[in-house]
Formats: structure tokens, C-alpha cells, sequence
């Protein structure tokens, strides 16, 4: 494996893409990176070459031997049919998250990555930054009374971006990922569609039966912004910890991991508590979008 090179192309350009080929192109120096080697980029947009990226058909990129992994940065609602494309053809998978906008898809997916015995790598940044890194440290060991993350974004085009629980899934991964397993007691959504304004509420339990509360909320002119009010036995956290910035991008991170996944350097069990959190965050996920699309109902 110590030599082995894995041809990488880079399917979607849009600003998540340009980043992928950009690091597939400078990878750090030392890195598991320098195992991938940039083959190519795929998009429906004809550029030519990008620096000195070439653009290469999807054909080419899914039937080609010296193509081993894709990275996919096309909009969600057409994650799950490149992934099964490129996992069919046999090749390794990096995904912006969310991977799929339905549980089952994700299931089907990670299950035929197993069969053909392929890595099926799901992008969560939100997990990299420094910001969260400090927050995670600071709430461990810690005894949860009750939580509220809520987080402020421009608008979406749900029909490329999903319903709002699985386009928001990363601040949903947080909480799992801070508080452990939780359970949906109720989700409603508010919309506005003259104003463009949304706005969707989830009501959680801990396994102690804690509450915690996820607001996402999108409209015009809103600033990206996560606000936190976590109270634990010791008292309330309502302002992230200070922290540095990170030396390493976060794609570069994200990146870095991937290529450790195709040399066999993470342990069995990182990946297995990689993919009970992915697919229980999608899984969640769904069941919040059923709530939201119910009917009212008028009892207590």
C-alpha cells in the first residue's frame, strides 16, 4: 500500500468541487493526501481545464482503470444516483454530506459499498473545525440539564438541497455526536413561502430523557450564525469556547482522511462509529421530516 497512487476525479465544480481540486492538486507535503492523484473533473458545464485539471466526460470517469475514487460535490438531490453510479463502477467514494435525502437510500448505499468492499466516505467538516473541536472538549463529562442549538442561514432551493433536516444534517451530527443517541419527541415547521422564510423545530431526548431543542431557520438577509444554550448540572454554556484557527483547511482534513480509509490506516472500530453516526443522523433525520409533513392534529 506504501507506494499505491489512487486516481481521483472530482465530479461537481461548484465551490465545494473547485476547493476538492484545489487540494487534490497541493496535497499537504507528507500527507496520506500525496496518494491521490487528481485524474480529472466531471460537470454538465463545459470548462475545458481548470489550472491544470482536465475536464473528462462522466463516462470516462466511471469506466476508465486508472480512476479509483471520486469525490462528489454536486447538489444533494443528486448524491445518492453518483454515488451508486461510481460504486457500481467500482470505485471509492468521498460525498459531501448529506450522502442521500431518504434513510433507505443511505442504507442501500453503505451496504453496497460493503458488498464490493469500497470505501464510502461521507464529507462532515463540521466536525473538523477548531470552533467545534474547543466546543467538544468543553461539554465532555459534563451532565446535560437541557440544550438549544439554533442556527440562522440564507435561503435554499429545497429541490436541490433537500428538506431542511437532511440540508442541516451538520448541526444534527453535533448534537448527536456532543449528547450521544437521541430521540425525536416532536418536529414542526413553520413556512412563509411569500417571504421565503423558513423555519423548522425539533424537540429531542437524550437516553436520560434531557431535553434538546434544534432550531434551523432560513429567510433573506440572515446571517450564517449557530447559536448554543447548553445547560449542564455545573451551569450554562451559551458562547463558543475561543479557538485558534486551524492550520489545515478543512477539506484538506476531510481530504487526509479519506486517503487514511483507502490505505487501511483507520481502525475498524473509528469506522464502525463512523457509520452507526452517519446513517442513526439520517435515519433521525427522515423520521424529523415525517413529523413535519404530518397533517396537524388536533389532540394533545
Amino acid at each position: 500500500q506504501i507506494n499505491k497512487m489512487f486516481g481521483t476525479v472530482v465530479v461537481g465544480v461548484g465551490i465545494a468541487g473547485l476547493a476538492r481540486i484545489r487540494d487534490l492538486m497541493n496535497p499537504m507535503p507528507s500527507s496520506p493526501s500525496e496518494h491521490l492523484k487528481l485524474f480529472g473533473f466531471v460537470s454538465r458545464r463545459s470548462f475545458g481545464n481548470i489550472n491544470e485539471a482536465k475536464q473528462i466526460s462522466l463516462e470516462d470517469a466511471l469506466t476508465s482503470k486508472e480512476v479509483h475514487a471520486v469525490f462528489i460535490s454536486t447538489e444533494n438531490t443528486s448524491h445518492e444516483e453518483t454515488i451508486r453510479m461510481f460504486l457500481e463502477a467500482g470505485k471509492h467514494v468521498l460525498v459531501e454530506y448529506p450522502m442521500a435525502l431518504s434513510a433507505k437510500a443511505a442504507h442501500e448505499l453503505w451496504e453496497m459499498a460493503e458488498q464490493k468492499d469500497k470505501v464510502l466516505h461521507v464529507e462532515h467538516i463540521e466536525l473538523l473545525t477548531e470552533e467545534y473541536k474547543q466546543l467538544k472538549k468543553e461539554v465532555a463529562g459534563k451532565d446535560l440539564v437541557k440544550g438549544t442549538l439554533h442556527f440562522t442561514g440564507h435561503v435554499l432551493d429545497e429541490n436541490k438541497a433537500g428538506f431542511p433536516a437532511f440540508s442541516g444534517i451538520a448541526r444534527l451530527t453535533w448534537l448527536i455526536d456532543l449528547f450521544g443517541d437521541l430521540t425525536v419527541t416532536s418536529a414542526t415547521r413553520v413556512m412563509q413561502k411569500d417571504k421565503n422564510y423558513s423555519r423548522m423545530t425539533v424537540h429531542f431526548e437524550t437516553t436520560n430523557k434531557k431535553p434538546l431543542t434544534w432550531i434551523e431557520e432560513r429567510g433573506p438577509g440572515m446571517r450564517r450564525e449557530k447559536k448554543i444554550n447548553f445547560c449542564f448540572t455545573s451551569g450554562c454554556l451559551e458562547d463558543f469556547p475561543q479557538a485558534p484557527r486551524s492550520a489545515v483547511g478543512l477539506f484538506m482534513q476531510d481530504q487526509n482522511l479519506f486517503a487514511k480509509k483507502l490505505l487501511g490506516q483507520v481502525s475498524k472500530e473509528e469506522l464502525a462509529a463512523e457509520k452507526w453516526r452517519i446513517l442513526r443522523c439520517l435515519d433521525l433525520a427522515e423520521v424529523i421530516q415525517q413529523h413535519c409533513e404530518e397533517p396537524e392534529e388536533i389532540c394533545s
